[in-house]
């Protein structure tokens, strides 16, 4: 997601499409919001790197209204419909890859389902850094599948699908990136509350053990704290 080099829609999965992945998300941004601690947002700028066709932005404004959203992505027809969807919101949507331009702006930034797609983390971090204010706050979500069985089926079904591969991040590349650009890192499990739906995980997981594995085991959430002095950051 750093690159530049924008296209057209990010799932081009014939039967399903951006679309199918936003309502697809829909029961894990709700799961997210659970384990967000900040509840009245009504002064905060918030930005969603990665958004898509904004459905994450508009949610979270009807749970957790704030002053502005951002959203960002290099799918240019998703970007289209999220500027039609977004009605009389305090919405805006760019199409790229680079949230630095907006410098000192968020006081809050999410990316949901994103990091694993990122190529390089380091830039990535001081771009999330220079867009946030002094103590901002980027909360981003990782699926840790490293030693689930369905791994090589979910590689092949992103990397056939999907307009940018699937990366081999790690919970220790992640935490180590952000550290050196300075974060605060910390990171928890998100295992559900509820019922696990398995009809929606099949089209994933070989087997329901699997489902199980990721739901409990490898679901997180980071939570990195931007540092509270300015200082220069130097892109290579």
């Amino acid at each position: 997601m750093n690159e530049q080099t924008l296209y057209d829609v990010w799932w081009q999965h014939p039967e399903e499409g951006d679309q199918g992945m936003e309502e697809d998300h829909i029961p894990h941004w709700k799961r997210v919001l659970g384990f967000i601690p900040e509840d009245n947002l009504e002064q905060c700028s918030v930005l969603d790197f990665g958004c898509n066709q904004g459905g994450f932005l508009r949610l979270l404004y009807k749970l957790r209204p704030f002053r502005e959203g951002v959203g960002t992505d290099l799918a240019r027809q998703s970007i289209d419909i999220a500027h039609q969807r977004r009605g009389d919101l305090p919405l805006e949507f760019h199409a790229t890859g680079q949230p630095e331009q907006f410098v000192h702006r968020f006081d809050l930034a999410f990316s949901l389902a994103v990091l694993y797609l990122i190529p390089d983390l380091n830039k990535h971090a001081l771009q999330i850094r220079t867009c946030l204010k002094p103590g901002g706050i980027y909360y981003a979500t990782f699926a840790d599948y490293g030693s689930n069985p369905s791994l090589p089926e979910i590689r092949d079904r992103i990397n056939g699908n999907a307009a940018i591969p699937m990366q081999d991040h790690t919970l220790d590349t992640i935490s180590e990136a952000f550290m050196l650009a300075g974060f605060q890192v910390s990171v928890r499990r998100m295992p559900p509350t509820g019922f696990v739906d398995l009809s929606h995980g099949k089209k994933w997981y070989n087997r329901v053990p699997d489902q199980l594995q990721f739901a409990y085991e490898q679901s997180y959430i980071f939570r990195f704290v931007a540092p509270k002095v300015n200082k220069d950051i130097l892109y290579e």
